[in-house]
């Protein structure tokens, strides 16, 4: 059995990687392109090669073939998850095998390369995968960043992103709205390789369907009336780094054809640029709607709904964890009295034991704003039933607060909620709430101003 090991600068901490390809020219590219890195590099021209060699020494980045004589890259991937977990496994496939990419992907591979190889595409994988931590994950987010609670849902949850993000596979995060869907994309993001690059959240819902191209992908000076100078997209933005798309099943089915591009090729092209240029993004999506069912009515592509569900990921709504409540009460609480610059407030036994009976339909963006009013209207050191006005859900229809001074204040809380909801549901478009409501754009405007919802 041949084996060739190329001994380059072994001494002390050099970086060591193992080629798997069995065409000799294509070895030599790479070893000479990672050579140039200052790595070593040991290559293999089949898997019996490489099982051999990775029985013998330590790799930091194992990069190999689809189609190898006496197998495939995907039983490498699939023997290094099962054997050596922290070692990232990338594939390269042929031109346009999408299938290829996805299926490598979710046996648990680190990222792909399509064939022609581009070499700047190369060396921003490698140095990706190099750059990967290996001390424990939770070192490098801040207590206001990590998903909080001792529940079975959300333990889970912590350990699939730290699995996650040692990989660069697209990543669909589902739940209900308010569950903490942007705060999992941050912690992939702060969690894997790229934490020290551009972190780029869109909301896709609430770009207008004739900018979307130039918003995401950039234009060049004079491809359009106003465009007096060149300007990067989203994805430029995110070079490097993560680009997080909020609410991905608002777009529409023309941006959703050139998204898929992007994600496939890795390289994007300004409106009115020549040519095309590489972009190195990870793509991490979200969305409260049921994509599947939107895919089966024609409304989401298919194909673009499989390259973006690589990895799904489901947050639980807080009715899933409410013995939670008292962690998340208290860490928000005390981060509301901090930017206050009071002293954190109680929570007395009765309201603690309303918070955890309550169903939480807006999840953990709900308990913020409970708590936040409450703060607002307490007296004393003692966060009380009273203050957190919450509504009962055992009336079936529609519920009213529990506690209030006056008809006028419960009315007041019972116009302000149907507000909030049909705002949160139109991404804050004022007048399309209107239109939910049923009610004029100057009757909502004014309706907002008299409950103080203007700011």
């Amino acid at each position: 059995m041949s084996v060739k090991t190329t001994p380059r600068r072994r001494q002390g901490d050099v970086h060591r990687v193992l080629i798997v390809d069995d065409e000799a020219d294509i070895r030599e590219l790479l070893d000479l392109t990672l050579a140039r890195m200052g790595l070593a590099v040991d290559c293999a021209g089949s898997l019996a090669e490489a099982f051999l060699l990775l029985n013998q020494h330590s790799y930091q980045l194992c990069l190999t073939d689809m189609r190898l004589p006496d197998g495939t890259g995907l039983d490498l991937v699939r023997h290094v998850n099962g054997a050596m977990a922290k070692l990232p496994v990338a594939v390269v496939t042929a031109y346009g095998s999408a299938d290829n990419a996805v299926a490598a992907l979710k046996e648990g591979a680190f990222d792909y390369l399509p064939k022609p190889v581009s070499l700047d595409q190369l060396r921003s994988l490698v140095k990706l995968a190099l750059e990967l931590p290996d001390e424990e994950p939770t070192t490098h987010v801040s207590a206001d960043k990590r998903l909080l609670g001792n529940s079975v849902a959300i333990r889970q949850v912590r350990a699939m992103i730290e699995r996650v993000a040692r990989s660069q596979a697209p990543i669909h995060i589902a739940g209900e709205s308010g569950s903490g869907k942007e705060l999992a994309a941050q912690l992939i993001h702060q969690l894997g390789a790229r934490r020290g690059r551009p972190f780029v959240p869109v909301n896709c819902g609430a770009i207008p369907e004739n900018l979307m191209e130039s918003e995401f992908f950039g234009y060049r000076k004079g491809a359009f009336t106003g465009a007096f100078d060149d300007r990067d997209g989203f994805f430029q933005a995110a070079n490097g780094g993560t680009l997080f798309l909020d609410e991905v099943a608002d777009l529409p089915l023309a941006m959703q054809v050139k998204l898929l591009r992007v994600i496939q090729e890795k390289r994007v092209r300004k409106i009115g640029a020549p040519t095309e240029e590489n972009v190195d993004v990870r793509v991490i999506c979200a969305t409260h709607q049921d994509m599947q069912a939107l895919v089966e009515t024609g409304r989401f592509r298919q194909d673009l709904f499989y390259r973006l569900n690589v990895i799904e990921l489901r947050m639980p709504s807080l009715r899933e964890c409410l013995d939670d409540v008292p962690i998340l009460a208290k860490h928000i609480l005390d981060r509301l009295a901090h930017a206050a610059g009071i002293r954190p407030p109680l929570l007395s036994a009765e309201s603690l034991k309303a918070l955890k009976s309550h169903p939480f339909p807006g999840n953990v963006r709900e308990l913020e704003n409970t708590l936040e009013r409450a703060l607002a209207l307490m007296n004393g050191s003692y966060i009380e039933v009273a203050d957190l006005s919450l509504k009962s859900s055992r009336q079936g229809g529609f519920s009213l607060p529990l506690m209030t001074s006056t008809l006028q204040d419960s009315l007041d809380q019972v116009e302000r909620k149907m507000i909030l909801d049909a705002l949160q549901k139109t991404h804050n478009n004022r007048t399309a709430a209107a239109q939910v409501l049923g009610v004029t754009f100057r009757s909502l405007r004014y309706r907002m101003a008299r409950l103080g919802m203007n700011d």
